[in-house]
């Protein structure tokens, strides 16, 4: 490794840039996006559609990019992604999933009606080239060996990293190509609110992924788990994935953030034809004195990626990223943007959800994962029942959406969008369960009924 000047390439003060939105208590913006995964499947078998071929995934990203105004996103050459002319992107995960990126809307109901659109219409331009976009939380009739890679720079690098890690990172491969989630973006201002929307979210994220799970099947049949996507997330590079601990902490601040992430290595760094290279596997604080092997060191578009290569239950970036969530059925899919509105954007709500979940550390939320992974509702969640927090947080959610609605930042339809959630507590049948039913009406004919009821129409 090329030997640098011992002073940092980065500041403590430029490393924090990344998060600083401003002094006020509240942030201005409030807005909110989502990111919709879906798998896509033939219609028929449930198969995984490959990225090659006239009726592949590349071919329906070309169809995209072909219209006026879309702007074509390439990895060494290969077609990976979509800038869509009208806002949002369409792009492609490692192992085909077609993942939908909306533009951040002023409102939950405005992103119900703008994101709803747009799944639509993409979900018609997949049906012109045979196969069907199904949202959920992963591949339902896929196999690890049956998976069509797609060639993105960085998968060999990605799997590369998990292999290093040993039994540690043994499920990273079947994360990265086979499990689905819904995520959702929101804003936050000064330090404090940064830290009080953090935690919050970060200590509500594992109670109320039992409202969502949705991933029982794996290559055609029950896993014995309603969310093999969690169990897999609790067995993946432990160090960056699940609930990290600096963010439940009642005295957060972003250097403790910045810290634990600078004692972290980067996985791999973009290239200038698009796509990405290995790096010495040092803690980012390493290279920004050390630098990388061709003797530069990070700036803050490196920075800015290594904050990427983290994938925890709430990832903090420029915006609060929720991810733990399993990603829920097409009809069901903004009730994920609306959960966590009501709770991040109604400071009341907020807090009180923080005072029945303050307490509850990285141990217990990593049991209760395990828990909730193969039980749902039934699970427990730090000596409590998990379905009684659950339905709190729901109520407090509702009620912060009812707050933002009389308050004009809001309109009613929103609420709506949280019925789905409601229907699961009311019925105790998860997502989950209802798909486990319908395997057991005719496993043989499962493939097909399951893409015919979950294909986004």
């Amino acid at each position: 490794m090329v030997t640098a000047s011992r002073t940092p390439s980065l500041s403590r003060a430029e490393l924090r840039s990344v998060f600083d939105h401003g002094g006020s208590d509240e942030c201005a913006g409030e807005l909110v996006g989502i990111e919709v995964e879906a798998a896509a499947l033939d219609p028929v078998t449930g198969a995984a559609v490959p990225y090659e071929g006239e009726r592949g995934v590349r071919a329906l990203l070309a169809s995209l990019a072909a219209e006026p105004g879309a702007e074509p996103e390439y990895d060494r050459g290969a077609l990976v992604g979509v800038r869509l002319a009208g806002g949002g992107a369409v792009s492609l995960e490692h192992g085909g999933a077609v993942e939908f990126s909306s533009p951040p809307a002023r409102c939950v109901a405005e992103l119900a009606g703008t994101g709803g659109r747009a799944l639509r219409e993409l979900a018609e331009r997949a049906r012109r080239f045979g196969f069907a976009l199904v949202p959920g939380g992963q591949y339902p009739c896929t196999a690890i060996d049956e998976v069509r890679w797609v060639p993105h720079s960085r998968t060999p690098l990605m799997r590369r990293h998990f292999a290093r890690l040993g039994e540690a990172g043994a499920w990273g491969p079947r994360v990265m190509s086979m499990t689905l989630s819904t995520q959702a973006t929101f804003d936050f201002g000064s330090p404090a609110d940064l830290g009080e929307k953090l935690r919050t979210l970060v200590a509500a994220s594992t109670p109320a992924a039992a409202l969502f799970v949705n991933a029982p099947m794996e290559a055609g049949r029950p896993c014995g788990m309603l969310s093999r996507r969690m169990h897999y997330l609790s067995r993946t590079d432990p160090w960056r994935t699940r609930v990290v601990p600096v963010t439940l902490r009642e005295d957060f601040s972003v250097d403790l953030f910045v810290d634990w992430a600078l004692s972290l290595p980067m996985i791999h760094r973009a290239t200038p034809d698009g796509g990405r290279r290995s790096v010495p596997q040092v803690p980012f604080g390493t290279l920004l004195t050390e630098g990388f092997e061709d003797g530069t060191r990070p700036d803050l578009l490196d920075w800015r990626a290594h904050l990427s290569q983290m994938f925890t239950d709430v990832r903090l970036r420029e915006t609060l990223e929720t991810r733990a969530f399993d990603g829920p059925p097409f009809g069901a899919f903004t009730a994920v943007p609306a959960f966590w509105s009501g709770l991040t954007y109604h400071r009341p709500s907020r807090l009180a959800a923080w005072e029945l979940l303050r307490g509850a550390g990285p141990r217990q939320h990593g049991e209760a994962l395990d828990d909730i992974a193969r039980r749902g509702l039934a699970a427990r969640f730090d000596g409590r029942p998990v379905r009684e927090v659950a339905a709190e947080l729901l109520r407090l959610s509702a009620d912060g959406l009812r707050a933002r609605i009389a308050a004009g930042l809001e309109r009613p339809a929103a609420l709506a969008c949280l019925d789905p959630l409601h229907e699961v507590l009311a019925t105790e049948a998860t997502f989950a369960e209802r798909t486990l039913a319908l395997w057991r009406e005719d496993p043989t004919s499962f493939p097909e009924r399951f893409v015919a009821a979950h294909r986004i129409p």
